[in-house]
């Protein structure tokens, strides 16, 4: 039986399983997918016997993100440009693999859902700068975004962010964001704000010109007001969860040797566990 976990603490949280355990169900495969509590004093010897547990790889989430990266053999480039790894496994040799699969995940959602995004190649704002910000930014100056505008409430850390990606990426005073999207063709949340028991997100997406898309990394609720005041305005609206759903498709592969579909289906079995559909 080939096996898998998501490491993290806490990990109760997560919805790694409900993603994993659905596709290892529907493609039929003897497997299986397990919550791991790890504290971070203990994450170096847990990966160390990743093997000896019984396990091909495993999702890595807060906190556990950038020591692992440190920790692995062999990282990848949007590893190592993200600066946190979110995926690793066991190559045939037994070396500790990392990855960073958000950029790929946010990316392949925005481009099904709002394939028209850098049309007219337009900045694209992006609000925050943590771990989620860095890699939505890589994944948009990866697929040719000409400039990326941060915002974000502490701006030294939108500076650090911005200085990690070059010329192309510069920073917005968080009180002048509305003002800087009346030339923006993409609009993305990359913060916690208007999460379920979390502030809404203060922002006038009005500003925005009338074809611009609106991303939010938020998937609890499935609708935030962000996307909820969006639509209203007509504005085209990319929610969170395709990011979480894409995002897992590359572990699986690696770990079970299936490339995963996200459907409909999928969607709508992980929208269940946060209590929407």
């Amino acid at each position: 039986m080939k096996r898998a976990c998501v490491i993290g603490w806490p990990v109760e949280h997560s919805r790694s399983p409900a993603i994993h355990r659905y596709w290892l169900k529907l493609y039929g495969i003897d497997g299986a997918y397990e919550k791991e509590a790890v504290r971070p004093e203990e994450l170096a010897g847990f990966l160390r016997s990743l093997a000896e547990r019984g396990y091909a790889g495993a999702n890595v989430t807060l906190p556990h993100k950038e020591e692992a990266l440190r920790l692995a053999f062999i990282a990848d480039e949007p590893a190592r440009a993200i600066g946190a790894a979110n995926t690793i496994w066991l190559d045939n040799t037994g070396r500790l693999n990392a990855s960073n699969t958000d950029a790929y995940g946010f990316m392949t959602n925005l481009n099904q859902e709002a394939p028209h995004w850098n049309r007219g190649r337009r900045p694209a704002m992006v609000l925050g700068a943590g771990g989620a910000a860095r890699a939505i930014v890589y994944g948009l100056i990866a697929q040719g975004s000409s400039r990326v505008l941060i915002a974000n409430r502490t701006r030294d850390r939108a500076q650090a962010l911005a200085g990690a990606f070059g010329p192309a990426v510069s920073v917005i005073d968080w009180d002048g964001r509305n003002q800087a999207l009346a030339g923006c063709g993409l609009l993305v949340n990359a913060t916690s704000l208007g999460m379920t028991g979390k502030e809404p997100l203060d922002i006038d997406v009005g500003a925005l010109p009338d074809d611009a898309a609106v991303a939010d990394i938020v998937y609890s609720p499935l609708e935030t007001p962000l996307l909820a005041s969006a639509r209203a305005r007509g504005r085209q609206t990319v929610g969170g969860l395709g990011m979480l759903l894409y995002q897992a498709v590359p572990g699986f592969e690696r770990w079970f040797g299936v490339r995963p579909e996200v459907t409909k289906e999928l969607r709508a079995h992980v929208a269940a566990t946060l209590g929407g559909a």
